[in-house]
């Protein structure tokens, strides 16, 4: 069994590769406070920057989680989500009202994708 930790502290790893598969720490927008749009494509950058880092991409995502601090803005968010992702190829996904640490932080996604075949 391939198990690696990367991006790590003393409570948690920001990915964790299991075998063929990317597991991506929830992350959050580095401005916060920007607008819920803007918020959006931080945290969608940040999570582009860590699927590359563990060697797979947005193509091969398998699964979000996604957490909004107010579904008055989830229309919003939910336009900046639809234009970053690959076409024809939406993970399964998940999405709820929450309160997040921060209370600044209006959003928070948490990813799963696959690794290519090249990189296995």
């Amino acid at each position: 069994m391939s198990l690696t930790y990367h991006h790590s502290n003393h409570r948690m790893s920001q990915i964790v590769v299991h075998n063929d598969t990317v597991y991506l720490a929830g992350q959050v927008a580095e401005d916060a406070s920007a607008s819920m749009a803007n918020q959006t494509r931080q945290t969608l950058d940040n999570i582009e920057r860590l699927l590359s880092a563990a060697g797979t991409s947005k193509q091969h995502l398998l699964s979000a989680q996604i957490w909004v601090s107010n579904m008055d803005e989830f229309a919003e968010m939910n336009e900046v989500w639809d234009a970053w992702i690959v076409p024809g190829r939406p993970p399964v996904r998940a999405c709820v009202e929450a309160k997040l640490a921060k209370p600044e932080w209006k959003v928070e996604i948490m990813v799963v994708a696959a690794l290519p075949e090249s990189a296995t």
